[in-house]
């Protein structure tokens, strides 16, 4: 049981609740007096707990359930007058905590205000000559929601038995609703504002005997048993077009024609003309033409115009003015409605004239392929664009709009509904000209920035048909004649999609995850674009041998050459690839400039994620008819190195860094720190960047199913008591200095300060930068690496070791050597022919341990002979981790993957490991903040943060 499941309007407002009251976890039970206001409100515990101390307690007689039948019980209550409860009922249908009897009271105290603010009381007697408001008279919504809320009633709320009365009978519930709404109806109006309220009827608390006026009250009564209300019908019919020269006050809109029903038969309806006119049908009672008169007076309070109505001899209609016809079309109607005063409109009143932000070419019959569609002279116009019904208004019609100056106009033989401003959309409809991509930029986010506003943007004509292009599902394409390789089906329509993307001139980023065949659907690529002109990769200069390779295995026969070392020459056969690395490319730019390329590609294009670095300026300056972008990390710290990566292969498309600053990257990043908030900018961004972004992961469905699982452990360490002291004393002595400072100055302290602590979790001799290193028993994480390659080598495994630190892997190198365990390292310094030594070396299985430094290895390498990853130190990214693991983790893989990270406890790497949890779920909407978010805590937030927090 409880309270009806759908609330009117007008019953969910009035007074805030008030703060919850010990008795809202007791049932109510309305206990009804002769007298409607002196009736109490009795709250009583089923199962017979004390009550509070509140109210006037006593022994309260109520009917529970018995085996098969019912008996009377005495159990005790608190009772409070209706004025006294009133405050407590109110605030329950809100509460969880309240009791379903006293919900349902509450729903009932809240109609009962709601029909004392709308004016719905009556004066009456009592049967002993006594005055009593009643509530009423009540419309059809009302005595519809009053009934559906008897028939709610939970037993509890009617549980006292009448007087009398045997078998045990209890109160009908909608009476007893009924007398509640006029216990409070004569409750509220007695208050000592009221006129002569010292011994006057109906003003006064105490009862006043007034037998002489019962053939009134009885009159009363009547009319309220057969109430009216009234309704206005908007008649346009004496509306017409007027003279600019007339005055004012003689034009009319139209006019309002009172329209009075019956409240206890809604479908008795009839004009007041006719009711005055006594030619109304029967039905209505003798009191109708006053409850009409007191309805408009009523409605009068909230629209000041009716009040013209009557001065009049008979209501029958209200002549408008144009202000007035437009307040109506406004605001007033939803203010009449409130207070029980419909407005219905004619039929022949269209009122669906809206308004579009549309985007067209201004060039006749301009193609969708890219290089004419981003020609620098093709703009496209911006305006706004009117429609009724649907259907788009001529210039013509737009220009009768504009010129519009009333709130209702003729359009296509129909009044048309004329908002203001529509009518200055229509005066002003030319928004101005954009460029390509920034059109194409508001077309697929659906929205552009007009006067400070954002709106719904519409193409129209050639860009309509390029957003369904490249919205939709590109063609189907087949393996290129050439590629050695069988394409699996993500591969397939991942080189449909980069087909489509260069094909129109607009670039793209390839996102997928590392292992899953990026560099094998570039080679399809170029195979399937057949362009004379080479294509030149730009790479990491540890992944050129891997590049060679694949190409050598998968297109035989296609020229491939490196641009790069002391003797790099572009010179060569025509096509094919040329391959080069990110520095070479940096400092040869012009050269490669000169050359004409059939497409450029930046494999880990996350090394020119900075769009201010030398490295990415100087990429920017390499013209190609087609850039793609390879990557698994779209974003590693934030979203302005995604808009670095898509201003490179579509320039222009984000608009200028700082404008996609404020748009998107900080609404899209404040929402996800607030795990919650701003949803709406990350759906636009994600609209926006869709299209020019194809990302797929290893857990996707379908991706990659022969891949073998992955377990993933967090080993947690105790820190040595060296390593403790060394770690409380940076702390200390680094705090007093940050709390000190400010600025640049500060940020670059607390970035200090957390290396230094890395350091000493890793191990002391890299802290102290100790040469020699001594070494053995003192380092908690190297006591644990010790134990987990003991394990992984005597199964005859492999593992990959990573630390973002190459004197830590130099330490680790040389305790592996003295411990007489065959390893090798590879880090930033190492050459590139040694680092395709190192790489063969340790798939064929010759070296079981291979250290990695974590930024010069952690992309591209294929080193699937592992089946062990140990994270020795944390890096401030989980992509970034991620990233590293896939070295191992990737097609071709045949045996499970164990992943190792090692973690000080108690240590800012605990704390961290907590973010980076949180961090791995914001990577699915490419976000992330790194180190540098870390500068921008408190200092309270800092300290407790780096504090050593020793195990319990």
């Amino acid at each position: 049981m409880g309270t009806p499941q759908t609330m009117p309007q007008q019953y969910r407002q009035g007074p805030a609740p008030a703060p919850p009251s010990p008795l809202l976890r007791r049932a109510a039970v309305f206990l009804p007096a002769a007298v409607p206001r002196e009736g109490r409100v009795a709250f009583w515990c089923p199962e017979g707990d004390p009550l509070p101390e509140t109210g006037t307690p006593g022994p309260l007689q109520v009917v529970r359930p018995h085996g098969a039948g019912v008996r009377t019980r005495t159990v005790p209550a608190v009772t409070l007058s209706v004025a006294e409860a009133l405050p407590v009922l109110v605030g329950a249908p809100h509460s969880p905590a309240a009791h379903p009897a006293t919900r349902a009271w509450g729903t009932a105290a809240r109609l009962a205000l709601s029909l004392t603010a709308r004016g719905r009381l009556l004066p009456g007697l009592t049967p002993d000559g006594v005055d009593a408001w009643r509530a009423g008279p009540l419309d059809a919504e009302d005595v519809a929601y009053l009934r559906a809320l008897a028939a709610a009633l939970p037993y509890e709320a009617y549980a006292t038995p009448l007087e009398g009365r045997r078998p045990l009978t209890l109160p009908e519930p909608e009476a007893l609703v009924r007398a509640f709404l006029d216990a409070v109806a004569d409750t509220l109006p007695r208050t000592p504002a009221a006129p002569f309220a010292a011994g006057r009827p109906f003003a006064a608390r105490e009862p006043q005997r007034v037998p002489g006026i019962r053939e009134w009250a009885t009159q009363v009564a009547a009319g309220a048993d057969a109430g009216v209300g009234v309704s206005l019908r908007l008649d346009l019919s004496s509306f017409r077009l007027f003279d600019e020269a007339e005055p004012e006050d003689v034009r009319r809109a139209g006019a309002a024609v009172v329209q009075v029903h019956s409240l206890a038969d809604p479908t008795l309806v009839t004009d007041a003309g006719l009711l005055w006119a006594g030619a109304a049908a029967a039905g209505f009672g003798p009191r109708a033409r006053i409850d009409a008169v007191l309805a408009l007076r009523r409605a009068a309070r909230v629209w000041p115009p009716l009040l013209r109505l009557l001065d009049q001899p008979v209501p029958d209609a209200l002549a408008l003015s144009d202000p007035e016809l437009e307040d109506l079309l406004g605001t007033a109607a939803p203010r009449l409605a409130a207070a029980g005063v419909q407005v219905h409109w004619p039929r022949e009143l269209a009122r669906t004239l809206s308004a579009t932000a549309v985007v067209r070419s201004t060039a006749p019959g301009s193609a969708t392929d890219g290089t004419a569609f981003f020609d620098a002279a093709g703009l496209f116009a911006f305006s706004w664009e009117l429609a009724l019904g649907g259907d788009r208004l001529t210039p013509g019609e737009m220009d009768a709009l504009a010129q519009a100056h009333r709130p209702v106009v003729r359009l296509r033989d129909r009044w048309v509904r004329v908002d203001p401003e529509l009518v200055r959309k229509a005066r002003k409809r030319e928004l101005g000209l954009l460029d390509p991509v920034e059109a194409l930029a508001a077309v697929l986010s659906g929205s552009a920035e007009v006067d400070g506003e954002s709106v719904p943007a519409v193409p129209v004509g050639a860009l309509a048909a390029l957003r369904e292009r490249l919205t939709g599902e590109p063609a189907e394409v087949v393996a290129p004649v050439g590629l050695r390789a069988t394409l699996r089906d993500y591969q397939l329509r991942g080189l449909a999609w980069l087909d489509l993307m260069t094909s129109l001139g607009l670039g793209g980023c390839l996102a997928d995850d590392m292992g899953l065949g990026k560099t094998v659907t570039l080679i399809a690529l170029h195979l399937h674009r057949a362009r004379p002109e080479p294509t030149l990769v730009v790479c990491p200069a540890s992944l050129l041998g891997n590049w060679q390779r694949e190409i050598e295995k998968f297109a035989p026969g296609t020229p491939v050459r490196r641009f790069h070392g002391a003797g790099r020459s572009l010179d060569g056969p025509a096509g094919g690839f040329v391959l080069t690395t990110y520095a070479t490319m940096r400092a040869a730019a012009a050269q490669l400039a000169e050359q004409r390329w059939g497409m450029v590609v930046a494999d880990e294009a996350q090394h020119v994620k900075n769009p201010h670095s030398a490295t990415a300026k100087a990429l920017r300056t390499i013209p190609a008819p087609a850039r793609v972008a390879l990557t698994g990390t779209p974003v590693e710290n934030n979203l302005s190195e995604l808009w670095a990566l898509l201003d490179w292969t579509t320039p222009g498309l984000l608009g200028p860094l700082t404008t996609f600053r404020a748009r998107h990257a900080r609404p899209v990043e404040h929402q996800q720190e607030e795990d919650g908030g701003n949803e709406a900018a990350v759906a636009r961004l994600a609209a926006l960047v869709r299209p020019f972004l194809l990302r797929r992961k290893k857990s996707d469905p379908g991706i990659a199913p022969e891949l073998p699982p992955k377990t993933e452990t967090d080993h947690p360490v105790s820190l040595t008591r060296e390593q403790a002291s060394l770690y409380q004393a940076a702390v200390e002595e680094a705090m007093a200095v940050i709390e000190s400072s400010e600025g640049m100055e500060r940020r670059g302290m607390i970035m200090k300060l957390l290396a230094s602590l890395k350091q000493i979790c890793n191990h002391p001799a890299q802290y102290l930068k100790e040469d020699p290193p001594r070494i053995p028993h003192r380092s908690g994480k190297l006591a644990l690496l010790d134990e987990l390659l003991d394990t992984i080598l005597a199964e005859d495994g492999s593992v990959l070791v990573f630390t973002q630190y190459v004197t830590m892997a130099r330490i680790l190198e040389r305790h592996l050597a003295d411990r007489g365990i065959p390893c090798r390292l590879l880090h930033g310094g190492t050459p590139v022919p040694r680092r395709e030594e190192l790489v063969d070396l340790f798939q064929s299985g010759e070296v079981p341990v291979f250290l990695l430094s974590l930024k010069a290895a952690g992309t591209g390498l294929n080193l699937t002979r592992a089946g062990h990853v140990v994270h020795y130190d944390r890096w401030w990214n989980p992509a970034v981790e991620e990233q590293a693991t896939d070295r191992a983790y990737r097609i071709g893989q045949t045996q499970p993957v164990q992943v190792h990270r090692i973690i000080a406890e108690g240590t800012v790497e605990d704390r961290i490991a907590e973010m980076l949890e949180a961090k791995r779920a914001l990577a699915d909407a490419v976000l992330g903040s790194g180190e540098s978010a870390l500068t921008e805590l408190t200092d309270r937030e800092l300290a407790d943060l780096v504090s050593l927090r020793r195990p319990a």
